[in-house]
């Protein structure tokens, strides 16, 4: 009766939810939101792109300094606003609910459901360096072709992905509580395997590495074009380079603010939500910078560059380990996968929920279930993203299978960078809109902290679209295609 009693208590009465993540668990869940497989591998791209051992250390210093500018000015807005919905609810109410609509749009469609869709895969990639039989080439449905260019085909390492989406989604509708435990658990596990890494790497650094690195550490070689006429060897060509770059390291760094979807289960949600996004996001960006520092520490630039598949982390391991290094790596991005899962299963559909009570989605996500969570938007959110999991793209010139929603992921970075930018000048506009409304916690060292965030990521921004074209103006496509959603949804209220 007693633990009942407990249970009941913690149950917010004016939405249902159960307020059960304290600071520990919200911190787990930005950091385990963070951590999925993308240290392991970036670096190969960026090294490539940027040619020097220095400045590929600057990339991941720049994306440390504005991820954790941006937690910091966000943490003004969740304590503001602690309530389920996060990004969606600041954009609504910093500048109207088109723009959450179309950021909440965009997150369902691709961001968070191609999201887990990749992390998906990924985790059953590694799984099968143990399983074999576990592959995206073992068909169970041979690839049924539509089009030249696509086809839809289910492998068992697709079956897999499903699996694991399926699992998760079914454990987080049990309750917030078994999804914070998961969580805790393989987020503890992740932190552990890549501070591994990173003590490995700092007690069996190899020399070559050391002398062919830290001897010529600003010097810019090997290094891939931008254009036919731009190389990072130049000047300017080095700063784009670098701001493309962060097209793999500050999304290797995304998700920190998903904890602020679940804001309506959060304990004391206004002092513990900013606490939570800059203890995890400082405490991710350091563990990333350390864990380039231990690449080079054991492997030469060139080598980084010409990973295979560009998985850097397992070439490290195997140079320290040999025969052993890509097992344990594998082990370890399948504990960092299944923890970043789990946290984006959780967080998502408290956005949706949050349409829903706008009547901007279906009415059924806007209803918790029996555990105080929303049911239907988990279930949703799990068919969708093991749906973007089946479509594949085909290459009629080397008869190659990639993923449709590896493509999507691609064409909505540079889109979700402008929501991020939208979000965080969102705490400038309502400091001077609102000048009298409740905030609990100011942003530190305002207006210049946000300001560091705006004007960065607008040069990324800048340099995505003009030198990633192709992979950056679809995305926008994507963003409008919400527009007729939106106004279709409004004229259904009238």
């Amino acid at each position: 009766m007693s633990n009942l009693h407990t249970d009941a208590a913690v149950v917010d009465k004016k939405t249902g939810f159960v307020r059960e993540l304290g600071l520990f668990d919200s911190s787990m869940m930005v950091i385990g939101a963070m951590i999925g497989s993308g240290i392991f591998i970036v670096p190969a791209d960026m090294a490539r792109n940027i040619g020097s051992p220095g400045w590929l250390l600057v990339a991941w210093l720049f994306t440390a300094v504005v991820t954790v500018a941006a937690a910091v000015s966000y943490g003004e807005l969740a304590a503001m606003f602690p309530e389920a919905g996060g990004m969606y609810l600041y954009l609504r109410e910093a500048f109207s609910p088109l723009v959450g609509f179309l950021y909440g749009w965009t997150l369902f469609t691709v961001i968070q459901t191609g999201t887990i869709a990749a992390v998906a895969v990924a985790f059953a990639r590694y799984t099968g360096v143990l399983i074999p039989g576990i592959s995206e080439t073992q068909y169970i449905i041979p690839p049924v072709h539509i089009g030249s260019g696509y086809a839809i085909s289910l492998s068992t390492g697709q079956l897999l992905a499903v699996i694991v989406i399926v699992v998760l989604t079914w454990a987080n509708s049990k309750g917030v509580r078994y999804g914070k435990i998961l969580q805790n658990l393989f987020t503890s596990a992740k932190i552990v395997a890549l501070a591994a890494l990173i003590l490995l790497g700092l007690i069996f650094f190899k020399h070559d590495a050391i002398v062919a690195n830290f001897g010529n550490f600003w010097t810019r070689s090997g290094v891939t074009p931008l254009t036919p006429s731009l190389t990072a060897l130049t000047s300017f060509g080095l700063f784009v380079a670098l701001c493309v770059s962060q097209s793999g390291s500050l999304f290797s760094a995304d998700s920190w603010h998903d904890i602020t979807f679940a804001g309506g289960e959060v304990k004391d949600a206004a002092k513990t939500m900013p606490r939570a996004l800059v203890i995890g996001t400082a405490s991710v960006t350091l563990l990333y910078v350390l864990a380039n520092v231990a690449y080079l520490l054991v492997l030469p630039l060139d080598a980084i560059k010409t990973a295979p598949a560009d998985r850097v982390g397992s070439l490290m391991l195997q140079a320290i380990v040999p025969g052993a290094g890509s097992l344990l790596m594998s082990i370890a991005i399948m504990i960092s996968t299944f923890g970043c899962i789990n946290s984006l299963v959780l967080a998502g559909p408290r956005v949706f929920y949050s349409m829903a009570n706008d009547k901007l989605f279906p009415a059924a996500a806007g209803r918790l279930n029996s555990a105080h969570v929303p049911g239907w938007s988990l279930n949703i959110q799990g068919i969708w993203a093991s749906l973007l999991i089946l479509p594949r793209t085909y290459d009629s010139a080397t008869k190659t299978y990639g993923n449709l929603y590896g493509n999507l992921l691609d064409y909505v970075i540079s889109a979700a960078l402008i929501f991020y930018i939208l979000t965080i000048a969102g705490v400038i506009r309502l400091r001077i809109t609102r000048p009298e409304a409740a905030r609990p916690y100011r942003s530190w060292g305002y207006p210049i902290v946000p300001l560091v965030y705006i004007v960065g990521c607008s040069a990324v921004l800048y340099c995505l679209f003009a030198y990633r074209a192709a992979t950056t103006w679809p995305g926008l496509l994507i963003v409008v295609c919400g527009l007729p959603v939106y106004y279709l949804m409004k004229r259904r209220q009238a």
